[in-house]
């Protein structure tokens, strides 16, 4: 990512260039990111590629001024942090599913990110409802958080499990990985009916006192813990609500696509 684009993709989220890549920097960074760009996954269900490629990614995300899931998230941001100085590395994760095992490798993509005053920290924007600022991967005890208390706890073979309020949300593989890893992962949500981003629309963003999502007519604002939910009658009233909420404008109202089903299945 070249100086420009790094300039642009700050815009995008309302930070200033940081001096230095420290925890300070990341925290807002981090933040910032949540309260700027959504995620959501329309793109699946406009017919829509997912290319994870730096290029493509950024087109999208700061160009475009759309949000994605954790692949496009995270992947675009580890490459506005490694431009900005930090130490960037990309994990796989499995996230866990209502039965309690984990799902298919590289389910999830999380980053590690050191800072140079020492840090060593989950960086995660592209997991829905999650925490709000990075996490400490040093630390096994709770982390309080606005998005709720997390914890990390070694898992068998060196593999690390992040909770959320004691509940395992995902595992993470601690190797380091590259963005072209994740390809078979996205287009596994992209096309499966088994993946839960196929069977339903998304679009959510933290806000200053909360939170703002739709799901398909479903406008929920939370705001200090207080949820409020409205059913959108028109197609207008769907449309006016992604762009003044998210600032996505949208031509037509996104539909739940049938997804795509390989080999006859």
């Amino acid at each position: 990512m070249d100086t420009a684009q790094t300039a642009a993709y700050l815009r995008r989220i309302g930070v200033e260039r940081p001096a230095a890549p420290t925890t300070a920097a990341l925290r807002e960074l981090h933040l910032a990111h949540l309260r700027s760009v959504p995620f959501e996954n329309l793109s699946l269900h406009q017919g829509e590629e997912v290319d994870l490629t730096e290029q493509d990614l950024f087109a999208k995300i700061v160009e475009r001024g759309r949000g994605g899931f954790c692949y496009e998230l995270n992947g675009l941001f580890a490459a506005l942090l490694a431009a900005l100085g930090f130490e960037v590395t990309l994990l796989q994760a499995r996230v866990y599913g209502d039965s309690g095992r984990p799902g298919i490798p590289y389910d999830h993509l999380a980053l590690r990110v050191r800072t140079e005053d020492g840090g060593d920290w989950l960086a995660d924007i592209g997991f829905g409802t999650h925490s709000h600022l990075p996490l400490d991967l040093t630390e096994r005890g709770e982390q309080k958080d606005p998005g709720g208390t997390f914890s990390i706890a070694e898992a068998p073979g060196g593999d690390l499990d992040v909770l959320k309020d004691g509940k395992p949300q995902y595992v993470i593989d601690q190797r380091p990985r590259a963005l072209e890893d994740f390809t078979a992962g996205a287009w596994y949500h992209r096309t499966s009916p088994k993946s839960h981003f196929t069977r339903s629309l998304v679009c959510t963003l933290v806000t200053g006192t909360g939170r703002v999502t739709l799901s398909g007519r479903k406008l929920t604002v939370t705001t200090s813990g207080e949820r409020e939910v409205t059913e959108l009658a028109t197609d207008a009233e769907v449309l006016t609500a992604y762009e003044t909420h998210f600032g996505i404008s949208l031509e037509e109202v996104p539909q739940v696509a049938k997804p795509v089903r390989v080999g006859g299945r």
